[in-house]
C-alpha cells in the first residue's frame, strides 16, 4: 500500500529551491509548472526539472504541468517525462477525455523514450465545480491514476466561496472526492493546501479534517507543513497499541465462539476490528 502523506510543492524556476526541497522529509516533491511559474519562465523551467530528475533524492518526484487547456502543457509533457520521474500532477480536469488524453501522451513518451509502461503516476486535481459535478467519470476513466487530489484554492474562487478557517463550505466537496475514489477503487485522495503560511494551527486543523475525512495525505507549500502533515495522517503510538489490543482481544473472543465484546467500556465487532487492522495496515505501511 501506498501513502503519500506530505507532498511539498516548489517552483519549478528556482532550482536552489528544488535541490534544498529534494533533502526534506516530505514524502513527495512537486515541482510546479503551473501558477507558481510565470509564463515567459516556463521554457526554462522545464530545463530545471529535466536536469532535477538525475539529482538524488529521498522523495518520490511529482511535477504539477499546465492545464490541457492551456497551450503549455504539451511541451511540459515532452519535455518532463523522462528518467527518474515518478508523476505527473495534472490541474483543473473536468472530465474524463482530460485524463484520458494525459494518459495516452504520458503512455506514448514512455515508449517513445522506452520507459516502463505505466509505471509513471497521473495524479488529477480536481479544483472546479464542472470537476466535482465530473467525478464519477473521472475515476472511472480507466487510466493509470491512482489517486486524485481536490484543490480548495481555484475551486471556491470558481464558485465564489469564501475559503473561511473552519472550512465548512469545503466539507461536501471533499467528501465527494473520498467516496468517488473509494466507489472507484482508487487510493485515498489527497486534499488541498493551507494557502495562509500566518496560521500553523489552521494548517493542523486542517490536515486533522482531512485525515478524518478519509484522506491519505495533504499538499503543502512550506517545508514546515511536511512534519505536521506527516503527523497528521500518522497513527500514533497509542492509536496504534489500542488497535492491537482490539485486534487480540477480539481474536481471542473469536476464538472461544463470540463475535461481540467489549473493551474497557466500548463495543468490539467486526466493523470495529476491521478499522483496527486498518490502522495497524497503515502504520506498519
Amino acid at each position: 500500500m501506498s501513502r503519500l502523506r506530505s507532498l511539498l510543492f516548489t517552483p519549478a524556476n528556482h532550482a536552489r529551491r528544488v535541490e534544498k526541497a529534494l533533502t526534506l522529509p516530505a514524502d513527495a516533491v512537486i515541482l510546479d509548472l503551473e501558477d507558481a511559474v510565470a509564463n515567459a519562465e516556463k521554457p526554462a523551467a522545464r530545463q530545471v526539472v529535466a536536469a532535477t530528475l538525475a539529482l538524488p533524492r529521498r522523495n518520490a518526484l511529482y511535477v504539477r504541468v499546465n492545464a490541457l487547456s492551456t497551450g503549455w502543457s504539451y511541451a511540459d509533457l515532452v519535455a518532463v517525462v523522462q528518467p527518474g520521474l515518478d508523476g505527473i500532477v495534472l490541474p483543473k480536469v473536468e472530465d474524463a477525455d482530460q485524463l484520458r488524453t494525459a494518459d495516452w501522451l504520458i503512455g506514448a513518451l514512455e515508449a517513445e523514450r522506452e520507459l516502463t509502461p505505466g509505471r509513471i503516476d497521473l495524479v488529477p486535481i480536481i479544483e472546479t465545480a464542472t470537476g466535482i459535478s465530473a467525478l464519477e467519470r473521472i475515476v472511472r476513466a480507466g487510466t493509470r491514476t491512482r489517486r486524485l487530489a481536490f484543490g480548495a484554492g481555484d475551486f471556491t474562487l470558481d464558485c465564489g466561496m469564501t475559503w473561511s478557517r473552519d472550512e465548512l463550505e469545503l466539507l461536501p466537496a471533499r467528501a465527494a472526492c473520498v467516496t468517488a475514489s473509494r466507489a472507484a477503487g482508487l487510493e485515498p485522495p489527497l486534499d488541498t493546501v493551507w494557502a495562509d503560511l500566518r496560521d500553523p494551527d489552521g494548517f493542523v486543523a486542517s490536515a486533522a479534517r482531512a485525515a478524518g475525512l478519509g484522506f491519505q495525505g495533504k499538499m503543502c507549500i512550506h517545508p514546515d507543513q511536511i512534519a505536521p502533515a506527516n503527523a497528521a495522517f500518522t497513527p500514533s503510538d497509542a492509536a496504534l497499541a489500542q488497535a492491537r489490543r482490539i485486534v487480540a482481544a477480539f481474536e481471542a473472543a473469536e476464538a472461544q465462539g463470540s463475535a461481540s465484546i467489549q473493551l474497557d467500556g466500548q463495543f468490539i465487532d467486526y466493523p470495529i476490528v476491521a478499522r483496527a487492522r486498518r490502522v495497524i495496515a497503515l502504520g506498519e505501511a
